[in-house]
């Protein structure tokens, strides 16, 4: 004898809604921009208009510093973890 065939209501699983949250926090970012700013300015530095370009020790040797200290500085604002709020209070 066959039952009338009694649909289950199958219980579907709520939907939890994702937060996406963004790779770095405002502090990696203005540090970032510091940096893209500290290598362009070495550039500069670096790039002047003079015809001779190794009669200035400031281009061949403070411009490529600056430089490597933007790079540097790039990595930093990269591997930064802010400190969160929460975080702050708790350690009190």
């Amino acid at each position: 004898m066959a039952t009338a065939g009694k649909s289950k209501s199958v219980k579907q699983p709520e939907k939890k809604v994702v937060k996406q949250l963004m790779v770095f926090k405002k502090q990696n970012y203005m540090l970032l921009i510091a940096s893209l700013a500290v290598i362009i300015i070495g550039f500069a530095v670096m790039g002047g208009s003079d015809d001779k370009p190794f009669d200035h020790p400031i281009k061949i040797t403070v411009a490529p510093l600056i430089v490597l200290f933007g790079f540097a500085l790039g990595v930093f604002s990269i591997l930064y973890t802010p400190k969160s709020a929460d975080t702050q209070e708790s350690g009190k």
